[in-house]
């Protein structure tokens, strides 16, 4: 039997409504660890996508807690290749260059995901690369802004409630900061699949964490959670022991064999110890790009059960103060940064 020679896998025409990339582009980068204020604007190539990349044209990028913890030297600082390196997981925007003709997002489509951040250049850009399998098409009851602000929440939430914690329908289940950009998610996708949710949050936060599904909703600036809590099956800590030793306490409200889902672990080395210690398990967690996930997730949120909340929206040159407002700790839902308009 003979085999025909492979085609060439050509990159898709461009529609006549989208501008080839240009060879330089905007992006914020950091010199080495710094404080936010160290963060800059710079003109920098734009990225060539390889393999199964797509080249797409940001109007949005998500603003996350680990993006300033890599600006700060921590994060995933010690996996950037060089300096000046721009940052940022999250984006949505316009696909400019596509693998091969009939691929799945072809220019023109408008997408949202995630870039492979530090091993390629963040989304705090005018253009990213990505994995054709970190992106979903944007929903299109979502503007970029909003769409931006999904991808690493909404995945990590998705991946704590769902895949680790297994949660359903009778399940109790305890989410620490459930205002923030991971939590608000994580409590939307608990009750979504039927689970009891207790969540604890800032005063000004309570009825909003009702109107997400939450069953019981505590104060942390007034209430020791562990005082009223009821035993629960699951606990997914989005604090972790830096801040009044929230995972430690959390152990005493698990019922025995429960599970404590720990992200934030620096701090706190002797959580599997602690755990084993009080008769319960642990572990720790990290997010993992999936487009298909993402695609579900975009499914939700163009049907409406499930919402995005952004807090605020700087401009791309003004990153800084983005950050500024991140590690003040008190932003409900996401920060985005506008790179272009949509």
């Amino acid at each position: 039997m003979r085999f025909r020679a492979q085609r060439s896998t050509a990159s898709a025409p461009l529609p006549e409504d989208v501008d080839p990339a240009p060879r330089r582009m905007r992006a914020v980068v950091v010199d080495g660890p710094g404080p936010a204020g160290s963060l800059r604007t710079a003109d920098v190539a734009v990225p060539v996508p390889v393999m199964d990349e797509v080249l797409v044209r940001v109007v949005a990028a998500g603003v996350n807690p680990v993006d300033a913890q890599t600006r700060d030297g921590e994060g995933v600082s010690a996996q950037i290749g060089s300096y000046p390196s721009p940052l940022g997981v999250d984006f949505s925007g316009v696909v400019v260059s596509a693998p091969y003709e009939a691929h799945p997002t072809p220019p023109g489509t408008p997408v949202f995901g995630m870039t492979a951040f530090p091993r390629v250049g963040g989304s705090y850009a005018d253009y990213v690369v990505a994995s054709s399998h970190a992106i979903a098409v944007k929903p299109p009851r979502l503007s970029h802004v909003e769409a931006a602000a999904v991808p690493l929440a909404a995945l990590t939430a998705w991946q704590l409630v769902v895949d680790t914690a297994r949660t359903h329908a009778g399940q109790r289940i305890l989410i620490h900061a459930g205002a923030g950009g991971v939590g608000h998610f994580a409590v939307q996708l608990a009750a979504h699949f039927g689970a009891h949710v207790t969540t604890t949050c800032s005063t000004r936060n309570l009825s909003w964490m009702r109107e997400l599904g939450a069953d019981v909703v505590i104060d942390h600036t007034t209430t020791p959670f562990e005082e009223v809590v009821q035993p629960v099956d699951v606990v997914v800590d989005l604090v972790g022991n830096a801040h009044d030793r929230t995972g430690s306490r959390s152990l005493a409200v698990l019922r025995p064999g429960g599970l404590l889902v720990t992200v934030p672990t620096g701090g706190w080395t002797r959580y599997s110890e602690e755990a084993a210690e009080a008769g319960v398990s642990a572990t720790s967690f990290r997010a993992t790009p999936d487009g298909v996930t993402l695609a579900t997730i975009a499914r939700l949120l163009e049907s409406g059960e499930l919402a995005v909340y952004v807090d605020r929206v700087f401009p791309l040159d003004n990153a800084a103060a983005a950050h500024g407002a991140l590690e003040e700790h008190h932003a409900r839902g996401k920060l985005v940064l506008q790179v272009s308009d949509g």
